[in-house]
């Protein structure tokens, strides 16, 4: 399996620990594995807005809604 090397805000690995601790996941890998896998099935299912349909915050992809904008936290793959 590729290795791929990430930088994410602390505050997602602080979500990642805690549902590890809880025991929604083995280990961190594991965690890291089947967000990023369940990420990508919803953004094919939903798939990237145009800018014109909107979701009330100046179009985009609607991360805004989540929380997910916002930091200049960069990722690498």
């Amino acid at each position: 399996m590729p290795k791929v090397e990430i930088t994410i805000p602390e505050h997602l690995e602080m979500q990642i620990a805690q549902m590890v601790e809880r025991g929604e996941f083995v280990n961190r890998e594991e965690a890291i594995e089947d967000l990023l896998s369940t990420g990508i099935k919803a953004y094919k299912t939903s798939g990237p807005m145009d800018e014109e349909e909107g979701t009330g915050t100046g179009g985009g992809t609607g991360l805004e809604d989540d929380g997910m904008m916002g930091h200049d936290d960069e990722y690498v793959f």
